[in-house]
């Protein structure tokens, strides 16, 4: 089972308790994700399962879209609705004036993170020193917010459609809007829509997975090594050369196969098997940086 999956969250269960659900589908221990989603979120949360995990490092930095509800006039001491709740007793703004504090939101920034979230402070997640009630400091951090789309939904109310990128908190721009407008606001719902360019439309719910995994065809929801990081050139190696690179050893490519000066390639077996990823060490000469 090495590969790429795709679920669909449900809200209430945590990225933890998926990851285990397909530990207990797939029969494998090895499982990684490329970012984790809040318990009352729902959307897109990809996995990588077994050997699949090595390539996770290539995902760190992708954008990811979200479809986010903000509610004014209540803060919460998580920034969203699953914290303790405070009604400020501020009416809602207008319409101008959210507009012009959201343009603040646009491009990159820094963002201080939630003070219940798993940034670390000195090797321990925020989260958990909030929960016994220690003092820490968080520091702001530089996130982007390439595409940002908001409409009312009523008068205390708006919708919020956000490409961003990996890191950035939908639940501080809530809070910090909030504190922008001095009326208070909180994260109402979440919905991750895409992460690196994979939507959410292509993800299975856990009930579908059970289903596949029931009837022996639990690998047909999965997307291959060799099908994975399409966006890196590939060049076919012939039984010999897969022998050398499985050994450790450089090798050769065609200008013809791989663009010139190409930094990072996948090598791919003749029957389409990822074999390794390749770091360019000389002109169309790869070091398999990576063996699968």
């Amino acid at each position: 089972m090495n590969g790429l999956i795709l679920i669909d969250k449900p809200a209430g269960l945590t990225s933890h308790d998926v990851v285990n659900r397909w530990r207990k589908l797939a029969g494998t221990k090895r499982v990684g994700h490329l970012g984790t989603l809040d318990p009352m979120a729902t959307g897109l949360l990809v996995l990588v399962s077994g050997l699949a995990t090595r390539l996770a490092p290539f995902f760190g930095k992708d954008e990811k879209a979200y479809r986010a509800e903000i509610t004014f006039g209540v803060t919460s001491n998580t920034y969203d609705a699953e914290g303790v709740i405070t009604n400020t007793g501020c009416p809602p703004p207008n319409v101008e004036v959210i507009g012009q504090a959201l343009s603040r939101f646009e491009g990159a920034f820094f963002q201080m993170p939630p003070p219940v979230s798993a940034k670390k402070v000195n090797g321990v997640a925020a989260y958990k020193l909030a929960r016994k009630d220690i003092d820490f400091e968080l520091k702001p951090v530089p996130v982007g917010v390439k595409d940002l789309r908001w409409q009312m939904l009523d008068h205390h109310r708006i919708s919020l459609e956000v490409t961003c990128t990996a890191g950035t908190y939908i639940r501080s721009i809530a809070h910090d809007l909030g504190q922008a407008l001095g009326c208070g606001a909180l994260l109402s719902q979440l919905r991750r829509t895409r992460v690196a360019g994979l939507p959410v439309d292509s993800a299975h719910s856990l009930e579908e997975l059970a289903a596949l995994a029931a009837a022996g065809q639990l690998a047909h929801a999965m997307t291959p090594m060799g099908a994975m990081l399409p966006e890196l050139p590939a060049t076919y190696v012939d039984e010999d050369v897969e022998r050398a690179i499985r050994q450790g050893r450089d090798f050769r490519t065609s200008p013809f196969t791989v663009p010139p000066g190409a930094s990072t390639i996948r090598a791919l077996s003749r029957s389409g098997e990822l074999v390794a990823i390749g770091e360019l060490r000389f002109p169309n000469v790869y070091h398999p940086n990576i063996v699968l």
